[in-house]
């Protein structure tokens, strides 16, 4: 909430310092006025998301592409507001206060200032609620604040915890806006002490965030939202290790690109990731086994392998075909080299020797394959479909990118997909959730873990696992190659020894 609340205020008071001045200076010349207006009009329809993207590069991670962000969306209703309600004061008026002396500052001052601050503090009012709500999305490159709620429950599909980010910041809108109502109704000397007051207390508010960020350890951990709620992510480590490091919050695909940046020193990544070796990552061993088995897999709705049971034997096809190096390689190609999933999935299903052009004839059956939303889910999407339109008459249709494992598991359980890749260990730990002892017992067994995640999965929700693929795609903490050789960091019970001295 403090870190919310300064991310707001902070960027509030600089699109004041700036958006009001320059509100006023296009009333003077108004030949600059329109393309002004034109530009933070501009600004204000680029969507929140694709802003950060454009700021990541060139400021990084952090408050930084966020605080910009903010700033920028709230100069719109700043400076259009304050040059609607200048200009909208009678000329007849202007004219007299320059007929009875007054100089232009003191008719600024004293005339229009007065006339239009009903309509600035609309402006204001405007941009103080658009901010509260875009702050939200600072939790997205590890600004903080209530997002950081919001973005977990998504990732984890925990209603509470979307309400307990979005609640309160629909809240805080409610109260801001309240507040400036009432400073707004104020009679003249009492609103330039109320004005004055807010200048003095801005950077205090403001001064929140870097408070609720004071505490820091010798190493910045960057974790993504899902990895650091799922109960075989930060908490296992927490429970094994007794880890304890404060982590940066921040989208999983945003993680590599922190650490190669040194932003930050130690991620929460993918054992099969093509960015370790692209990146000069390495990554800790795993000594007292916290994660699980993590073996991919196809899982099916079973009314979908009944009506069409060549799904199955065409997908069987891939199985020995995938290991640990032929996957990272996979994912190096997409994620450093940048090709599209659709030609690495081609390629690797030529070399393999199982890709067969498209037949033309009429399809018309269909399935639908999902995919979570990172790369090794989009190449294994794509090697599904051109296996499958290669060997089979099937019409196959995509839905990729669903935010989180739960959404995606409520999606093929629902119909609204027939078949997508998982992995062992999350459906163990993250849809099934059985008691510690069944956890236990499995957690070092590959084999025991499929057959018992694959039974309850047919027995509680009719869905099918096919065999495993061939490859293990664990939760991994990984840091920078040349850190872990000067610090002499090879397992994460190392990391953890380190963090107590």
């Amino acid at each position: 909430m403090l870190t919310h609340i300064g991310l707001t205020f902070l960027s509030l008071v600089l699109a004041l310092l700036i958006g009001l001045p320059v509100g006023i200076l296009i009333t003077r010349y108004k030949r600059v006025a329109a393309p002004v207006l034109g530009l933070t009009g501009v600004l204000q329809t680029i969507p929140s998301i694709a802003l950060l993207g454009f700021l990541i590069p060139v400021l990084g991670i952090g408050v930084g592409p966020a605080l910009v962000a903010l700033f920028l969306y709230a100069l719109l209703p700043i400076v259009r507001n304050t040059y609607v309600g200048i200009t909208e004061v009678s000329p007849i008026l202007k004219e007299a206060a320059q007929g009875m002396g007054m100089t232009d500052f003191q008719v600024l001052t004293r005339l229009e200032l007065p006339l239009a601050l009903p309509v600035i503090f609309a402006g204001i009012r405007t941009a103080t609620v658009i901010n509260v709500g875009v702050a939200t999305l600072a939790a997205y490159v590890a600004g903080g604040g209530l997002g950081e709620f919001i973005f977990g429950g998504i990732a984890l599909n925990n209603t509470s915890m979307i309400l307990a980010g979005a609640v309160p910041a629909a809240l805080l809108a409610v109260l801001f806006d309240f507040l400036l109502s009432k400073l707004q109704h104020l009679p003249a000397i009492r609103m330039r002490r109320a004005a004055l007051l807010f200048l003095l207390v801005s950077p205090f508010l403001s001064g929140f965030y870097w408070v609720s960020k004071a505490e820091q350890t010798r190493l910045v951990a960057g974790f993504a939202h899902e990895f650091y709620g799922r109960a075989d992510g930060y908490p296992e480590l927490q429970k094994k290790y007794g880890l304890s490091i404060t982590p940066l919050l921040l989208d999983q695909n945003l993680m590599y690109e922190a650490i190669y940046n040194k932003q930050v020193d130690v991620i929460s990544g993918y054992s099969t990731d093509g960015r370790i070796k692209a990146y000069e990552l390495t990554v800790l061993e795993d000594d007292k086994k916290a994660f699980p088995p993590y073996q991919a897999a196809f899982v099916v709705r079973q009314a979908v392998l009944k009506k069409h049971p060549e799904l199955a034997e065409t997908l069987n096809l891939l199985v020995g075909r995938l290991n640990d190096s032929i996957m990272t390689a996979l994912n190096y190609q997409a994620d450093y080299l940048h090709q599209s999933p659709e030609i690495v999935a081609r390629n690797f299903l030529k070399k393999t020797g199982l890709y067969q052009s498209p037949k033309v004839m009429d399809r018309r059956e269909s399935i639908t394959i999902g995919s979570k939303i990172f790369t090794e889910q989009y190449i294994l999407v794509e090697i599904m479909r051109q296996l499958l339109e290669g060997h089979t008459s099937l019409r196959v249709l995509t839905k990729t990118g669903f935010g989180g494992t739960k959404i995606c598991f409520d999606a093929l359980r629902t119909g609204a997909i027939d078949v997508y890749p998982e992995y062992t260990g999350t459906g163990l730990l993250v849809i099934l959730q059985p008691n510690v002892q069944i956890t236990d017992s499995l957690r070092t067994d590959a084999k025991a873990t499929y057959r018992y995640v694959a039974n309850e999965f047919t027995r509680q929700y009719d869905l099918t696992w096919l065999p495993p693929l061939g490859f293990n795609n664990a939760y991994a903490l990984m840091m920078r190659r040349e850190q872990t050789r000067q610090l002499q960091l090879r397992t994460i019970s190392d990391l953890q020894q380190y963090l107590e001295k």
